[in-house]
């Protein structure tokens, strides 16, 4: 085990993300290099000055562009748009271990009488015409189904036949998204974008136990620090206290993670043992600290413990895009603020691509916090890279 202070478990946390000193990722390639370190990255269709994903990158990258991700994904497919921590892009060499999550939707869906005979249609469709959404297939009527996949929630009742069958066949790993238009999804066979060699091969992880490994691995890595204790880091991974228990110990004891202690935290915190070297810089104060002010998305995988950020940086954040407009404390869609190692505060901006115009709404700094001219020139800084990744000429506060 390691000691920290909470400002060295900062420095750790922010080095590891890319999000203090110099850009660690740049370009298209750092983009992708990002998402493999943190192993997926939320996806969420709301786009009020940038979707949950492609804000999540920007922060990060040096020079990233929309365009960047959406070549990841459907031209270069080296990610993939499928389940992990909810709706999210992942690696798509990590097609191997989500096995499991396919079979069992195969399972479920052959339990729809009307389901396989629309699969063989909607496939031979498919493979003579090529891409489609739920309006191009022509596949009519209505089915009483549901997806197995969690963010469909457990929604019961007709559904549109086409939209039934190719959401079952999405879950299925049969097809994957082609494309999007706006929220609109394309669907197309994998099989012309993976190898069969992918497509086929069998899960690494041959039991329950150490698939739960693998996914606590990755959401420690996605976090940088993590704890032992329920949290939303670990949303999507089906597992009890026990099972957890478990896996960290497993985890420790095979020499994948490491342990820290934090003063003020009676939690101990993990690292991956990879990272062993980045924590003996941060204690050794040998890491670059050069303060850059960012915005951060609203589900971010730094943030995606928010109890635990708030006992490292006393910094609360809640997400209100879901919440009455009435019971709001700051506003509907608001990017918390990092400024060099401490949370700085938050900033509500919405993007008017008409009007070309990035609309800055307001901008909240936490109690404390010096507002110094330097401050204000790193916000202008921020704001301007915020207009520029919009498609924004003008900036309105």
């Amino acid at each position: 085990m390691i000691t920290m202070t909470r400002e060295q478990a900062r420095r750790f946390i922010l080095s590891k993300q890319g999000l203090l000193g110099k850009y660690r990722f740049a370009g298209k390639e750092g983009a992708y290099q990002y998402v493999r370190q943190s192993g997926c990255i939320q996806y969420d269709p709301v786009d009020v000055c940038g979707k949950n994903a492609e804000l999540t990158l920007q922060s990060r990258v040096r020079g990233f562009t929309r365009k960047m991700l959406a070549e990841l994904l459907y031209k270069d497919r080296l990610l993939v748009d499928y389940t992990d921590k909810a709706l999210s892009i992942w690696p798509s060499e990590d097609w191997p271990y989500f096995s499991v999550y396919r079979d069992r939707s195969k399972t479920h869906g052959a339990g729809f009488p009307e389901i396989p005979e629309l699969e063989e249609q909607a496939v031979a469709y498919i493979r003579e015409n090529g891409p489609v959404t739920s309006d191009s297939l022509p596949v009519e009527g209505k089915v009483f189904w549901h997806s197995s996949m969690h963010w469909s929630g457990n929604w019961h009742g007709a559904s549109p036949a086409a939209r039934s069958v190719l959401e079952q066949l999405y879950t299925d790993g049969v097809l994957i998204i082609h494309h999007k238009s706006g929220s609109r999804k394309f669907y197309d066979l994998a099989d012309r974008y993976f190898s069969r060699d992918l497509l086929e091969a069998k899960n690494p992880c041959t039991e329950g136990m150490a698939f739960c490994k693998w996914r606590i691995r990755r959401r420690i890595g996605a976090v940088g620090l993590l704890w032992n204790r329920r949290s939303d880091a670990f949303i999507g991974i089906e597992m009890t206290a026990d099972q957890r228990d478990a896996a960290f110990e497993k985890l420790e004891e095979d020499g994948t993670i490491l342990k820290a202690a934090v003063e003020g935290i009676r939690f101990p915190l993990y690292f991956l043992t990879e990272d062993l070297p980045l924590a003996e810089a941060v204690l050794a104060d040998t890491i670059d600290r050069k303060p850059r002010l960012e915005f951060l998305a609203p589900l971010d995988p730094m943030l995606w413990d928010r109890k635990l950020i708030e006992a490292i940086w006393d910094y609360q954040y809640t997400w209100e895009i879901y919440t009455p407009a009435e019971k709001r404390k700051f506003g509907y869609y608001v990017l918390p603020m990092v400024y060099g190692e401490k949370m700085a505060g938050r900033i509500e901006a919405a993007a008017d691509r008409k009007a070309k115009t990035l609309v800055i709404k307001n901008v909240w700094y936490e109690a404390g916090f010096s507002q110094t001219k330097k401050l204000d020139a790193a916000v202008d800084s921020a704001v301007r890279r915020l207009a520029k990744f919009n498609d924004c000429q003008w900036i309105a506060k």
